[in-house]
């Protein structure tokens, strides 16, 4: 099983994909919680030069309000990380599957929920 969702973009640069996958997911109800720029990060402490590289903390509010509820350590798992990376290729887009990242907790009804953010995420990434 694959641990991501993903999609690559061929006709844009970072900053629009960037744009356009904030808004895909907030189509489907996420918001951006965290922002990660690795890139800058790692030139920042280690002198260390990379392509674009960022990391966006999503979170669906009633999803994670429903996930909480059924299990409140899950809070550890959130939000759910989406990866925007430069690669020679083009930009690739990358969801964490909420499914394989909740595999270790054994709570049926949290499978559930993880399987609809899957979707919400799967349309998200797909429409980018």
């Amino acid at each position: 099983m694959s641990y991501t969702i993903n999609t690559l973009i061929t006709d844009s640069s970072f900053a629009d994909t960037d744009t356009r996958t904030r808004e895909a997911l907030a189509e489907k109800g996420f918001g951006v919680l965290t922002e990660i720029d690795v890139q800058a990060t790692m030139k920042n402490k280690l002198d260390k030069e990379m392509s674009g590289y960022r990391i966006l903390g999503a979170c669906n509010p009633q999803m994670a309000w429903e996930a909480i509820g059924l299990e409140p350590k899950v809070g550890a798992m959130l939000p759910c990380n989406v990866l925007i990376r430069e690669t020679p290729q083009g930009i690739e887009v990358s969801a964490i599957d909420p499914v394989a990242s909740m595999q270790a907790i054994d709570n049926a009804h949290l499978k559930e929920v993880a399987a609809q953010v899957r979707e919400l995420l799967r349309e998200a990434i797909g429409s980018i």
